[in-house]
């Protein structure tokens, strides 16, 4: 099944962005179903079959939209991309913790929307078959799983047991924001606030060994105040 055949659920109570999103998913071959409410937009989830994504506003008039990301997480690995009014760095960890996959602040654009949107289909595309894959391709950077190593532009990597974590972390939610909270508790197995600089530091001495130009990096994007993610090489 392509992408344009994906069927995409809007939930936003603000009747003209749900109508430009809708629009936007129409013109471009997207299915869509929309939502006003957060307990409809749970209710179009659990009896609808057949829904591939959603775009979800936070500030729902019933219920914030994080309870319906923790609600979905509990049954469903399907992504959802944020869209909101909410500009803090608290709110985008918030969610992004509870199970989003990404985050579009309002006023947006709708080819960035519909960029992040490629980029989450192709990962559910995908998604099935990556974590049985021994081999992870990336432009110059090749991961070898099953042999617990790594390759770029034709040469073995040294990497630390913590880099190769971190690293294979990234690539297996290629595309996905990964937050501070997420990174630490997925590779030290503890969430410390204090601990951020030390995965500064790591993320620091992967860069210098995977990244052509660390001080422009291709592979592994900072989200300041948030965390990182790997980028598709090419998207």
């Amino acid at each position: 099944m392509g992408e344009s055949a994906r069927t995409i659920l809007i939930v936003e109570d603000d009747a003209a962005i749900r109508n430009l999103v809708a629009t936007t998913l129409e013109v471009h071959g997207y299915r869509h179903r929309e939502a006003s409410c957060g307990k409809r937009a749970l209710l179009e989830l659990t009896s609808s079959t057949g829904i591939d994504l959603v775009i979800l506003d936070l500030g729902l008039p019933d219920m914030d939209g994080v309870d319906i990301i923790r609600s979905v997480r509990g049954w469903s690995r399907m992504p959802i991309i944020v869209l909101s009014a909410r500009i803090e760095d608290a709110d985008k960890v918030e969610a992004l913790d509870a199970g989003a996959d990404d985050y579009l602040v309002k006023p947006f654009s709708v080819e960035e929307l519909l960029a992040r949107l490629r980029v989450a289909l192709r990962r559910l595309d995908a998604g099935a078959s990556t974590e049985e894959e021994a081999v992870y391709e990336n432009g110059d950077l090749r991961i070898d799983y099953r042999a617990g190593s790594a390759t770029c532009r034709g040469e073995e990597i040294h990497l630390t047991p913590i880099e190769y974590k971190l690293l294979c972390l990234l690539a297996r939610n290629t595309g996905k924001v990964l937050t501070h909270t997420y990174i630490l508790r997925e590779v030290w197995g503890t969430a410390f606030t204090s601990d951020i600089p030390s995965l500064r530091v790591f993320m620091a001495t992967l860069r210098k060994k995977i990244e052509p130009d660390p001080s422009h990096p291709i592979y592994i994007q900072t989200h300041v105040g948030i965390g990182y993610r790997m980028m598709r090489v090419g998207d």
